[in-house]
Formats: C-alpha cells, structure tokens, sequence
C-alpha cells in the first residue's frame, strides 16, 4: 500500500465515473495493470478503477464524488493498495424519488455495469465508457437513460445500500440490482391490472364562482354527447366529445371539469400529464392504456398540464403513438376527452385537429367582485369576526386566482392560531387576512422580482402636483374606473413615459404608483429582455406580457427602456435590437388587445427611443419629471432625515435654496454622508450639525449634467409645441 495526496481530477472525463488516476510508477510499485480496483482508504473506505495519469508520483486524482465517498477533502493523505473484487450476485441501491421511479432495474443495471462499488458508496449513473466491459452497448444506456429521466440523469447520485457477497464488488450482466424496497431484475412484471377511476372530492357546479358560463357550456356538450348521441348521429355530427380547458395556472381548470363531471353523472379518470412524461416511452403509453380502459360509461378522462406530455417544441417520438391512442378512444360510445393546459400556445397543434380536440373554454382570471365571492366561499365555515370585509380583501388581491385565496386562508389560519393558541373559539380576523398578503404571493407573480413599494404612495412624494396627476390618469384610472370609459365610449391609454435627468425620482415615482394602485407590478429593466441567441429576447417580450396579462390588474415597468427599445435600422446586433422593438410594438397593439395592463418607461434618453413606441395606442403620455426645485429639494431633505436627529442649527430650507444642481438622489446621499460624518468624529454622536452637513457638501458633489438637463428641457419643450 501507499500513502498519496489526493487531488481533484482535471480531466471531465473522469469526473463521477469511478475512476482514479495515478502515476505508472505508483502502479507498477503496486504490481496494478490499468483499470485494476484499488482500495482507497481515508475517514472511510471505498475502491475506485485505477488508470495512468500524467500527475506527479506523489499525487491520486479523484473526482468529487470520490472524495465523498472517502469522506475526506482535497489536499488530505489517502492509502491506495490493491484490492480482490468479486462478481456481485446482489447489489441495491437508494435515489431520489424521480430515479427510483423512473428507472426499471434492468436499465439501472446497466448504468452500474463495470463500475467497483463498496457498501454507503456513492455513484453515478453516468456509465463507465472509458473502459467498457465487453457487451455493454453505451450509447444505448445513456440513450436509455435520457428518454426515463431527461436532461438531468447525469446529475443524479445513487447509494449502495447492501451488496452481496460483501466486500467491494462489480456488477455484471448476471448481478441482480434492484432498489431498496422496491423492484429487481428477473422479477415478474407486475400484472397490468385496470386502475379504478380517481375519486376526487368534487365541489358543486354553483360554488364554481366567475365560471358559470364554462361550467354550463361544458355541461351541455357532456349532456348531449352521453345523454343525446342519437341526436348527434342524426344531425349529423359524430357523437364524441374532446375539448381544451386553458386559463392561468391554478385558476380552477380541474376543479371546473370534476364538478360538471358529477353534475351530469359521469365517472372521472384523472391522468396528470407531467408524470407519465418522465416515464419510458412504453411505460407512458401503458400507463395511458391503463387509464383509457379503466371506467365504463359514461367517464371522463382528465388528462391535466397536457403541454408536458404533447410539447409544440420538439415533440418525442411517444407523442405520435399517444395521439392516435386518444384518437381511438374519443370514438367509443360514453367517453369524453378533456385536457388541461395554462399555456396552450405549447401544446403540439397536433391535439388540436379538427377529428381529436376542438373545442375549447378559456377561464378568465377572477376580477374584484369574483374574488369577493371566492373569498365567501372558501371561508363560509370559517368562524369570521364581524369587522371582516372581504372586499377590501379583494381589492388587495390582484392577479389572484382561486389557488392563491386556498393559500390565503391557510396562511390566515396560521397567524390566527399562533395569535390565539389559548382561546377557546379563535376566530380568523381582518388583520390575519391583510397579514397574509405579505407572505402569499400569486401564481402568476411566482417567478418575477417583486417592486418593493415600503408602503409608499403617491400623497408620500412631495411636490411634483402635474406629475402625480398624469401619472393617476395614465396608470390607476384605466384600472380602477373602467366603466367610466366605455360609458364615454373611449380606450383607456396603453401606456406612458417617464423621462428626466437621472436621480430625479422616476423609479421612486413608480414604487409610489404601485403603492397607490395596489397593483401587481413586473419590473424589467430594459437590458433583461436581451438575449444573444436568435428569437429568445422576442420569447421574453412574449412571456413577460403573459405574466402581466395573468397577473392583471398589473404594471409593467420598463426601466431604462431605451435599451430595450432603441431607434431601428441603427444598432449592429445583426437585427435583435429591431426585433425586440417589434416584438414590444406588437405585444402592446397588437390584434390581441391588453386588457387591465399598463405599460410604463422609464429613461433619461428619450431621443434615442424608437418613435413608433412613443405614437398614440403605445406609450402615449411622455411625462417630464424635472430635477427638483428649492422647494421640492426641501422636502426631499426632511424626507432623508425624518429617522436622522439633527441639531437646531440645521435649517434645512436654507441648506435646499443652496443646492443648486443636485438631484433628489443627491439629496438623499448627502443627508447619509453627513450622518456618516457625524459618526467618524464620534461613534457616540447623537445628532448631526450643519458642519457635518456642510463637510459632506465637499464630497457629495451635483451630479446633474446642465448639458443633458437643457437637451432634456428642450425635448420637453418639443413635445409641448
């Protein structure tokens, strides 16, 4: 045996395959051929495959999953000797749930082929094909592999469990690997035995609050499709039935289709979509099988999220086999076909062909006074206190579906409980409602940053009167009074800009508009959007306006939108910055019109935003936020310090009619450098002077830039005349 420094391998093809490196004089000294097993011994004990590197003699290159196997770190001494490996007869393992029921036995056999493995190890699926034994085919195995568990199978880890005989062993074509508490190579296939239909409680067709107008349509094709087929036939239709229920995500497309569903006596088999997806094509398609044969008639196959299984992009070659499954199936006497989607532009277009699905009902996201009526329904067995209103719980909750109100009366009762633990009859109250807004977020705001308003609005912002008022009338009266313009019979504005000097409040203003509206707001800046690789920076303008549309009443804010959209026929990114302009031009007048979205830029170069942006239908309020005057810098300087104790020497107005230049954001820095001041002289100062204000004078300096301000000024003027 030797004693070796181990290292981390530099070669990615070593890297989790089981293999160490050592110098050939470290293996002739062991009497080692390459590819011999080698006992590797550190805090624990584990066996590798050994090969010649070109390290130093002195040095063992292992990888990192080695190094945990070994329970050491880089840098620490490991004994290397030769090692006796057996033919494994038994070998089990543990993984994640998706491996384990993912992978058949046989498949993970071959996965473990030729690798040497010890009790508590560690290893991966990746196969070892730098040596292969011989008869083991793979790229079949990775092919394999691939198609049970997708892009991720190499970074799966399993653990072995138990190995018999024990020792370190290598697994064989012959061994039988199974896992732990679960199935083996050789046994018997499972009989495929006809699944009863899934029993979900469902909710009556009247509590389908905002739906009613789906749930009756649904009803009647279910009715005259099981009920009528006669009728049909007569007609001349053919008596089958398979249609698309869309809408956002967790607005109730399920819950919509089990209520109709035992509303007109029929059985329900509910297939979720994404977990056959993850299976081997023939377990898919058995599972399917399995699925369409369960129920009698008439039954209902719920077949939920179909984008997972029948994907627009790249569909895999299973997708042919269960479309013309579900082709057969819609043709038997008593069946129907509904799936489910939340992004129906991603479903293979194939689904939705006249002879298979086509029909389809889209579920609008719920406005005020349907989250009003969800809210009475979800807590009518909740013992309520007489102050609650539930409609100013709605008005709080834009954007929120049925889903995200069951989360809120969750995390309702939760702070009520800890609120109440000794109470004899605890009652959920308005404030554990309006607490709960601040941990529940909406499904449609799950993966955008939130603009932190910090309790702002716009009565907090001083000043700026002219502003704050085209900001009302731009932004929160398309929201807030709709039924006043179509009364007049005129379109609300699809948006306005923000331009000035920088650090003059444009984003401030922002957080304070989405404080005042209590809207959901998706804040980009410009420069996010972009992309290097051709269509995603389009896909991203698509996808951003979806979030707002299913998020809505919402705000989208564009912050330095000059970027994103700049002057076509100008820019040398070979076309994407034009593509993007008509991406964005087409999102916000488009032939699909926004509805309960407003769109707001932001910049402090508006010269170089592409005019067809700034035309009526698009942005069309250019709203100028000037640098602050006297009175306004007052105002932004007691805002600064209203947590920072200044002395009675400090008269801020007079300090504000000398600030000639600065901006709201130096304003701001200034009264901080001058606490900063303050606290080098002393760390026990307890008030800040003028002299402080003062020496912070000499280093916070004006940033606004007079040519800038007057081009600005003068684009201002321009827009006026």
């Amino acid at each position: 045996m030797i004693t070796l420094t181990a290292r981390l391998s530099p070669s990615a093809l070593d890297t989790r395959r089981g293999v160490v490196r050592l110098h050939r004089e470290v293996l002739d000294a062991l009497g080692l051929r390459a590819w011999d097993a080698v006992k590797l011994t550190g805090a624990r004990v584990s066996a590798a495959l050994a090969a010649a590197g070109d390290g130093p003699p002195g040095v063992v290159f292992v990888d990192d999953v080695t190094l945990s196997n070994l329970g050491v770190v880089e840098g620490a001494e490991v004994v290397v000797a030769p090692v006796e490996v057996a033919g494994a007869r038994v070998v089990t393992v543990a993984g994640s749930r998706l491996a384990s029921t993912s992978l058949t036995p046989e498949t993970l056999r071959m996965a473990l082929t030729g690798k040497v493995l010890t009790v508590g190890d560690a290893v991966s699926l990746l196969p070892q094909d730098l040596a292969p034994p011989p008869g083991v085919d793979v790229s079949e195995t990775r092919r394999k592999l691939s198609r049970a568990i997708g892009m991720t199978w190499t970074n799966e880890l399993l653990t072995i469990t138990s190995v018999e005989p024990a020792g370190v062993v290598a697994v064989q074509p012959s061994t039988v690997v199974g896992w732990r508490d679960g199935a083996r190579t050789g046994d018997p296939a499972p009989p495929k035995s006809v699944p009863a239909p899934v029993v979900v409680d469902a909710v009556p067709v009247a509590d389908l609050v905002g739906q009613h107008d789906a749930a009756r349509r649904l009803t009647e094709w279910l009715e005259i499709t099981f009920q009528h087929p006669e009728l049909l036939t007569r007609l001349g239709a053919a008596p089958r039935l398979a249609a698309l229920v869309s809408g956002p995500e967790g607005v109730g497309k399920a819950t919509l289709v089990r209520a109709v569903a035992q509303g007109v006596g029929a059985a329900v088999v509910e297939v979720a979509a994404p977990s056959i997806a993850v299976l081997e094509a023939n377990d898919t398609v058995a599972r399917l099988n399995q699925a369409l044969a369960s129920a009698g008639s008439p039954v209902v196959l719920l077949l939920t999220d179909v984008e997972a299984l029948l994907p627009a992009a790249d569909p895999p070659p299973v997708a042919t086999v269960v479309l013309d499954a579900l082709r057969e199936a819609v043709r038997r006497p008593g069946f129907a076909l509904v799936v489910t989607s939340a992004h129906p532009e991603a479903v293979d277009p194939r689904l939705r062909v006249p002879e298979l699905v086509d029909r389809e009902l889209v579920l609008p996201l719920p406005d005020g006074v349907g989250r009003t009526e969800l809210l009475r329904v979800l807590l009518r067995d909740v013992p309520l206190d007489p102050d609650v209103d539930l409609g100013v719980v709605a008005d709080r909750t834009p954007g929120f579906v049925a889903a995200d109100l069951v989360a809120l009366r969750r995390e309702a009762a939760v702070r009520s409980a800890l609120r109440q633990r000794d109470v004899a009859e605890p009652h959920v109250a308005q404030q554990d409602l309006l607490g709960a807004l601040e941990t529940v977020r909406p499904i449609s705001m799950s993966t955008s940053d939130t603009l932190r308003t910090g309790g702002l609005t716009l009565d907090d912002v001083g000043d700026m009167t002219e502003v704050k008022q085209a900001l009302t009338e731009a932004a929160l009266w398309p929201l807030q009074y709709p039924d006043s313009f179509a009364r007049l019979g005129v379109a609300p504005p699809r948006g306005l800009l923000l331009y000035g000097p920088p650090g003059c409040g444009k984003t401030f203003l922002v957080r304070a508009l989405a404080g005042s509206g209590r809207l959901n707001v998706l804040s980009v800046k410009g420069a996010e959007l972009m992309d290097k690789f051709v269509g995603e920076s389009e896909r991203a303008v698509r996808e951003l306006f979806r979030r707002a549309a299913e998020a809505a009443p919402a705000l989208v804010f564009l912050d330095e939108v000059d970027a994103l959209a700049p002057r076509r026929g100008q820019s040398s990114d070979s076309g994407v910055g034009d593509r993007v302009v008509a991406a964005l031009l087409t999102e916000l007048d488009g032939v699909e019109p926004l509805r309960d979205v407003v769109v707001l830029g932001a910049t402090n170069r508006p010269e170089l935003i592409d005019p067809a942006l700034l035309r009526p239908g698009r942005l069309e309020r250019l709203v100028y936020v000037p640098p602050p005057d006297a009175a306004a810098r007052a105002e932004i300087l007691r805002a600064a310090s209203r947590n920072t104790p200044l002395a009675a020497d400090v008269d801020l107005s007079a300090l504000a009619e000398e600030l000639d230049g600065y901006s709201a954001a130096d304003c701001a820095a200034l009264v901080r450098e001058a606490a900063l001041t303050a606290m080098r002289e002393s760390l026990a100062a307890a008030e800040v002077t003028s002299d402080h204000l003062a020496k912070a004078r000499t280093a916070v300096r004006p940033s606004l830039d007079p040519v800038q301000l007057a081009s600005l000024e003068a684009y201002a003027e321009s827009r006026k005349a």
